[in-house]
Order: structure tokens, then C-alpha cells, then sequence
């Protein structure tokens, strides 16, 4: 597992392209030299940038502060669909903060059976104060971590929805980026079916990369031995391909029992049918000998945790009485649990941490 985790910092990276925006007040920018094209920046807060870009994997070099403004600042980053690639970095007044970022860009840019989006590369520049002074975006080739998933994983297109693997960017350096391919709706069965989902991921894995599989929630009458056929399928494809498959138990329902426990179906997604889909999931990573993330285990203690009032912040109790999708803070809380596991399992090395 160490030598695993090692070998996805170690590809080489190869640059293909480069934009430079140059120092300039925010709130300033005009057309700037591109050489796949033209990139814009307008605003202040946010400051929205648009590079002309083909799909492919991008690195963003980014200078806060300075040039940015005299006064103070603190910025965060989303990209492409509300994807969270930079949390709130302040800098003090006159100083310059350095960060770097890498961004999937690809049609559509966000669920892959969703809308289109915008062509090319969109960057948010926002939080509390931001101060943008430079720009530099590189087309590279870095290790990617792949994601299989439903609804509580995808790039939402529209608030207040959230998946966790459109917040999980933001915890990574610019040495690994993730390209989610989860979508909302999808089973293990249709998840594997549709050229736009499994098929499409598969054909993008490389040597070394990790590929998160978390499919349940729409399992909802999946018997036992198709569910793990399914899972197992796409476990052995992942590995034809080189990758490295990582089966994720699916997030908890916010479904409380009488003594304050998530202990029962609903809440433990045991589908119509009876089966215990986490179980499987557990069972089936042992028999594969496949990296684990137990995140239902991991988000059952952690909505206890809360309760019953301090957990519905976690989802989007009070904007839609849902007890399944998660917040933005209930995604990167998850994100977080989510990098925290593989990291406990070295499959990222410290370096691809940001």
C-alpha cells in the first residue's frame, strides 16, 4: 500500500500549455495573451476568470495579495460546476500568498449526464475579501483520483445541493486532481450501463490512479448477488486499466431512532429488498482485497455526533426537509472523512495533500 500510494506522486508531469494573466488590480482585468486562445477576468468578488481551453487536466498557479489590492484579502477558489478547489486563504495587507490548484476540464463539466456548462476553463475567485494578483494555468498530466458515485458525490450544478466529491479538490495539492464522473440517479447497474459514466471514466484511468466507487443509495430493489456482480465488475475493469479501485460505503440518511441512534434501515441504506448494501460493500472490499473508505460508518458517528438539531446542518433539512443530500458543509465535512481514510491507508502519499 505505501509503494501504491508512492507511485501516484511519482508520474511525471508534462506540460502542454500556458496562460499568464498578468499583475493587475482586481476588478481590472481585460483580454489577456492566451495561447490556446483569449482568457478574461472581471469582477471583484467574486473575480470570475475564462480561459479558451480543450478538455484535459489543468494546473493553476495563482498569487493572491499584492498586486491584488493594498488592503487585506482572503480568497477561496471553486471551479468549472461549484467545485471547491481553493479554501479561504487569507493574506495581510501587502503580502503575497502563493497557492496552486489542479482542474479537470472536460464536456459536460459537470455531472456527466447533466448539462453542458461552459466550454473551456472557469475559475471563481470569491470568499471574504479576494485579492487576485496573477494568474498562470499549464496543461499537465498528473495522477488522477477517479469517482463512481450517486448524487451525494457528483459536481451539483445549483445550490443548496452539494456532493462531497465536488468539495474533496480543495484538500489536495496540485499533484493529483480528481475528476468526478458520479451523477445523480445512478445505480450500480445503470452507473455501468451508460457510455457517459463507467465506460467514459474507465477510459481516462492511467497506471497508478485511484478510482472511488460509492454506489448504493439508488440501489433501492438491487438484489444481493447483482449488486456485487456489478461492484466486482468494475473492480476488475478498474484493474485491467491499471487503476486502483477503492469501494466506498455510501453516506448515512439523516434518519434518527427514538435514543438518538442512526440504528435502523433507512438510516443504514438496507435496501427494499433486505440487503444490506454497506455490508456488502465491507465484504466485498475484503474478498477483492480493495482499498476501503467506510464512510457510512465514518458519517454515522459523526451525525450522532451532532444529534438530531446540530446534524441537520450537515444536509439540507431545513432548505428542503432532505435528509439524504448533503450541505456544503455536510460535503466537505465527508470530503474530508473521505481523504482522511485514504490517507490512513496510504494511498496517497503526504505530498498529494494538501
Amino acid at each position: 500500500m505505501r509503494r501504491a500510494g508512492t507511485a501516484l506522486l511519482a508520474a511525471c508531469t508534462a506540460v502542454a500549455a500556458l496562460t499568464t494573466l498578468a499583475a493587475a488590480p482586481a476588478g481590472a482585468y481585460g483580454r489577456v495573451p492566451h495561447e490556446s486562445g483569449p482568457g478574461n477576468c472581471a469582477g471583484t468578488a467574486p473575480v470570475l476568470c475564462h480561459f479558451d481551453v480543450a478538455p484535459g487536466t489543468y494546473r493553476v498557479r495563482v498569487l493572491l495579495g499584492g498586486d491584488g489590492g493594498p488592503e487585506p484579502g482572503s480568497t477561496s477558489v471553486t471551479a468549472e460546476t461549484r467545485r471547491a478547489v481553493l479554501a479561504e486563504t487569507p493574506n495581510a495587507a501587502g503580502e503575497t500568498v502563493r497557492r496552486s490548484f489542479t482542474v479537470d476540464v472536460r464536456d459536460p463539466e459537470g455531472e456527466p449526464t447533466g448539462a453542458t456548462g461552459t466550454p473551456g476553463l472557469d475559475l471563481s475567485f470569491g470568499g471574504e475579501a479576494p485579492r487576485v494578483a496573477r494568474l498562470r494555468v499549464e496543461r499537465v498530466r498528473t495522477p488522477k483520483i477517479l469517482l463512481a458515485g450517486d448524487s451525494t458525490v457528483c459536481d451539483q450544478a445549483g445550490e443548496p445541493y452539494t456532493g462531497w466529491g465536488q468539495q474533496l479538490p480543495q484538500y489536495l495539492t496540485d499533484r493529483v486532481a480528481v475528476a468526478n464522473y458520479a451523477a445523480s440517479g445512478e445505480g450500480s447497474q445503470s452507473f455501468r450501463d451508460n457510455p457517459a459514466l463507467f465506460p467514459a471514466l474507465r477510459s481516462r484511468i492511467r497506471h497508478g490512479d485511484l478510482v472511488l466507487v460509492q454506489l448504493a443509495h439508488n440501489d433501492k430493489q438491487t438484489d444481493r448477488a447483482t449488486y456485487r456482480a456489478n461492484l466486482t465488475a468494475m473492480i476488475e475493469d478498474v484493474r485491467a486499466e491499471g487503476g486502483r479501485p477503492v469501494l466506498v460505503t455510501p453516506v448515512v440518511r439523516r434518519w434518527f431512532n427514538t435514543d438518538g441512534t442512526l440504528d435502523n434501515g433507512t438510516a443504514l441504506l438496507v435496501n427494499g429488498l433486505g440487503v444490506d448494501l454497506p455490508a456488502e460493500v465491507r465484504a466485498l472490499a475484503a474478498e477483492q482485497r480493495t482499498g476501503l473508505v467506510d464512510l457510512t460508518a465514518l458519517t454515522k458517528a459523526r451525525v450522532e455526533e451532532l444529534g438530531p438539531e446540530g446534524s441537520k446542518a450537515l444536509y439540507l433539512y431545513d432548505e428542503k426537509r432532505d435528509n439524504t443530500h448533503t450541505s456544503a458543509r455536510g460535503a466537505t465535512e465527508y470530503a474530508a472523512l473521505v481523504l482522511g481514510a485514504l490517507r490512513d491507508q496510504r494511498l496517497l502519499a503526504p505530498g498529494a495533500v494538501r
